[in-house]
């Protein structure tokens, strides 16, 4: 907003035409999904949601999600023996028959994936088990679900009059597929930011924006830093001076795509 605001007050700074668009929901991969890319009428956008100065992202992670949901039996606990079939238990059992080492989030870094359970809800009759996949490669990511539906099965092999239901979503892919094409999208962001005298700094991020649904609904959109630091935690913070750097690098983003090798 601060360099949208700046360039409003300095209408003789160079520009090209700018779109300008706010999102709900982009942490749980939603806020893009209805997104009208026609009527926005951009060749390209970019998301200010990185963290570190510098920061320049043309991938991200690919999304699933799955919800396990296990149908068991209700019986009064008075009476309960031999009847009782605990969809509550038997949905524990599989978050702790899951690989609790290497296929974590706690236990992975840079570009390995993991399974994360983090949601279990229910009753013994019914339990919900939600489970978010990540990984940067689709092959690996179809593996981590395969992982996730043999564990199950497995569990639930040991009590057959309990039932499995298994239910999987996309939220994004890697945006790296879709920006391939548009190597000058993320050129110009590296230019941007190197005029600003800032080093860039390329890496995957282990995450999604945005930018991930919006890349793949044909609008390339790679990822600015916004000085963000620390996300999700109770620690989350942001640098002003990071911010000003980012909102300053807007505005020579805005310089950039006016040169003659963007602008064709």
């Amino acid at each position: 907003m601060a360099a949208v605001a700046h360039l409003a007050a300095h209408p003789e700074l160079p520009r090209p035409t700018i779109r300008v668009a706010f999102t709900p929901d982009e942490e749980i991969g939603e806020g893009a999904s209805l997104f009208d890319i026609e009527r926005f009428g951009a060749r390209c956008a970019y998301t200010i949601d990185g963290s570190e100065v510098g920061e320049l992202q043309d991938e991200t992670f690919s999304a699933l999600e799955a919800i396990v949901t296990v149908h068991g039996i209700d019986v009064h606990p008075g009476q309960a023996t031999g009847k009782l079939v605990s969809a509550l238990r038997l949905a524990a059992r599989i978050v702790a028959a899951l690989p609790s080492d290497g296929l974590t989030p706690e236990t992975t870094s840079d570009r390995e994936g993991f399974i994360h359970p983090y949601e279990l809800t229910g009753v013994p009759s019914r339990a919900t088990l939600r489970v978010i996949l990540r990984d940067f490669d689709e092959g690996r990511l179809e593996g981590h679900l395969g992982l996730l539906r043999r564990t199950a099965e497995e569990v639930l092999a040991a009590e057959p009059r309990a039932r499995l239901q298994l239910d999987v979503r996309r939220q994004y892919r890697n945006m790296r597929e879709y920006l391939v094409s548009t190597p000058e999208v993320t050129a110009a962001a590296e230019a941007a930011i190197r005029a600003e005298g800032i080093e860039p700094v390329r890496k995957a991020t282990r995450g999604g924006t945005d930018g991930s649904l919006l890349s793949e609904m044909g609008l390339p959109t790679p990822n600015i830093f916004t000085g963000g630091h620390e996300y999700h935690s109770v620690r989350e913070w942001a640098s002003v001076r990071d911010m000003a750097a980012a909102a300053a690098t807007v505005v020579r983003l805005a310089e950039v795509w006016t040169k003659p090798e963007y602008a064709k």
